[in-house]
């Protein structure tokens, strides 16, 4: 009889003839005999697809040589020195939260959040991740960095998790400046809610020429909730940003939460860019809220006023004052949350796009729903995408160059922060109507309850690429799909002996 092993070389080797022969989006099933087997989905678009990725399925090198196919491996940083390079070690244990109570979790680098990188927009990062005691073993994902795939961080698809005792080298170019962060994607939605994470910035190219840059101040606002218990940088205390009149303060804002959070100011404030991608004119926002997804980001700016301090209300919970503030400052007192939200899609000034999204090479449906179920013989009211539940969801197959068109439409009663991995994505029109703002790109979208979306995106970075909620544990039960590029396998598989468990 062959083995587990033996049945999975074989279904990959069906991915690999499939691809060849332009064959439908492909999904996984394991309803055959308790195996894996490749079944055909259908584009359901009327394109051909050329390839499908399932969660449990190796790519297998064997499949690769057959094909000519590209291991996701190989997809990698070009070889040249590094400009920055960090070793961050992660621990399992007490998390120390300065202002409130310890909590078991995880630290990087003996704190959480784990420290901040800096680069500089073209630098070469190399980060090595040292796992020194957790026991579940640990990767690193750059959220919301379009890395090479194989430095993604999500274990059975890019590489092994790695564990304790082991090491991990990820390189990458920090092509895009803005804000971003790290945080493993091993058991993700105990990870990272325990503190296995960190903020990443990449400053601008130009920044040291540009005029005004030393009368604008930049600091981060890491949000995150240990234990029930709302920080800012990790510690249960609002912080003070010491600024002189006039001065514009840059508040780089991460959301690493599982629920939306909320940003306002008693002062006007303008919004500069969304999940690190710059806002074209930016207008001011006065007596409105901005909303930021779960794992998004969004980059505020704040005027220091004339006199006394400004409070950026930042999660709901903290806050930030800015001007001339002391630890008993009581010019800025706090702001009731306006009832208003700030609508993205009409904000800003238009400005054309690098690519044209009106004929696309691809479209597909990303219909997301729920039903009763078995997951890994759990019974329960699981997750579904286009009506199928995991790990019988499409592949959204696409080919290096494609320009993709995806509508978005969330037939359930929850909130989903989604999230693709490798790429940024355009907003083109929510319920129909279209964007009038400045060009609204992101990494991390909400759709709420009976929303619809129609987003946009050039696939240029070829790999297996998650696509998934960033509710962590709504990934944990279905939601969770991927775009895999036509000729890329990948040689790790999800659990078997490496246990790994992205999500």
């Amino acid at each position: 009889m062959p083995s587990r092993r033996d049945l999975l070389r074989c279904a990959v080797v069906g991915v690999a003839v499939a691809t060849a022969l332009g064959a439908g989006a492909l999904a996984w099933s394991s309803t055959l005999l308790g195996e894996y087997s490749v079944m055909d989905m259908g584009s359901g678009d009327g394109h051909a697809g050329h390839g499908g990725h399932g969660a449990g399925a190796p790519g297998g090198h064997g499949a690769a040589e057959a094909s000519g196919a590209v291991s996701v491996t190989a997809l990698t940083a070009p070889d040249r020195p590094a400009d920055v390079r960090v070793e961050l070690v992660a621990r399992q244990g007490t998390v120390e939260v300065p202002g409130g109570r310890s909590i078991e979790g995880y630290t990087v680098n003996g704190t959480s959040p784990g420290p901040e990188i800096r680069a500089r927009q073209g630098d070469l990062v190399e980060v090595v991740l040292v796992n020194e005691s957790v026991a579940d073993g640990a990767t690193l994902h750059w959220h919301g960095i379009d890395v090479p795939n194989a430095a993604d961080g999500v274990a059975g698809i890019t590489q092994d998790a790695v564990p304790v005792g082991g090491r991990h080298v990820y390189r990458f170019e920090a092509h895009d400046a803005g804000t971003y962060w790290y945080h493993s994607h091993q058991v993700s939605h105990v990870q990272v809610e325990r503190g296995l994470l960190g903020a990443i910035v990449i400053e601008p190219a130009e920044t040291a020429a540009r005029p005004d840059a030393a009368r604008e101040l930049d600091r981060t606002a890491l949000l995150h909730i240990y234990g029930g218990q709302h920080t800012l940088n990790g510690r249960v205390a609002d912080e003070r940003i010491a600024a002189t009149p006039g001065t514009t303060v840059r508040v780089r804002v991460v959301n690493t939460d599982q629920g939306t959070a909320a940003v306002w100011a008693g002062v006007p404030f303008r919004v500069a860019a969304t999940d690190g991608h710059e806002v074209h004119e930016p207008g001011e926002v006065d007596g409105q809220r901005l909303l930021i997804p779960a794992g998004g980001r969004a980059d505020v700016t704040v005027v220091a006023p004339d006199r006394g301090a400004a409070r950026l209300h930042v999660g709901g919970a903290r806050s930030l004052l800015i001007g001339a503030v002391s630890d008993a400052d009581d010019s800025a007192p706090p702001v009731r949350q306006p009832a208003k939200t700030l609508d993205l899609l009409a904000y800003g000034a238009p400005a054309p796009l690098d690519f044209d999204p009106a004929s696309p090479d691809r479209s597909y449906d990303y219909v997301i729903a729920r039903r009763f179920g078995l997951i890994d013989g759990r019974p329960g009211n699981f997750w579904t995408i286009n009506g199928r539940m995991f790990p019988d969801v499409p592949m959204f197959a696409v080919t290096e160059g494609d320009v993709v068109v995806m509508h978005l439409r969330n037939d359930s009663g929850d909130v989903h922060p989604m999230h693709l991995h490798g790429h940024h994505v355009v907003v083109l029109s929510r319920d129909g109507v279209a964007a009038s703002g400045s060009p609204w790109i992101v990494d991390s979208l909400d759709v709420h309850p009976g929303e619809s979306y129609d987003i946009a995106f050039v696939a240029d970075n070829p790999g297996i690429w998650s696509d998934h909620c960033h509710t962590l544990p709504h990934a944990v039960d279905g939601l969770i799909a991927h775009v895999m590029y036509d000729g890329i396998t990948t040689p790790f598989t999800i659990n078997g002996d490496a246990g790994n468990r992205p999500e």
